[in-house]
């Protein structure tokens, strides 16, 4: 769908970067994997993978970059030091057919 414009339901992608050997990063997955669970019982998050390679993730997200901030603070992943997250928010203006519903 062209042209979909929705500045009142902002999207943030976090880009999760690993910043320790992957044996340290897998030590929190389990936690890793509650929290992301949690995003998505909440409707925060909608969509979610490792990077290829895996030096990361991605999550993309609704809200404001300074909330979402504050929540990828609280990514086990984060808050114990195995990676850094950067978020960026944008105003999605076009979708996929599939993908409208996430403007909504």
């Amino acid at each position: 769908m062209a042209g979909v414009e929705r500045p009142d339901v902002p999207l943030c992608l976090i880009a999760l970067r690993y910043v320790v050997p992957l044996e340290e990063v897998d030590r929190h997955m389990a936690a890793h994997i509650a929290w992301v669970t949690k995003g998505y019982a909440e409707g925060i998050f909608l969509v979610s993978g490792r990077q290829v390679p895996r030096t990361g993730g991605m999550i993309l997200t609704r809200g404001h970059k300074s909330e979402v901030e504050a929540l990828a603070a609280t990514d086990p992943f984060v808050s114990s030091g195995a990676a850094v997250a950067e978020v960026t928010e944008f105003t999605a203006s076009m979708a996929a057919d599939g993908f409208t519903a996430l403007l909504t």
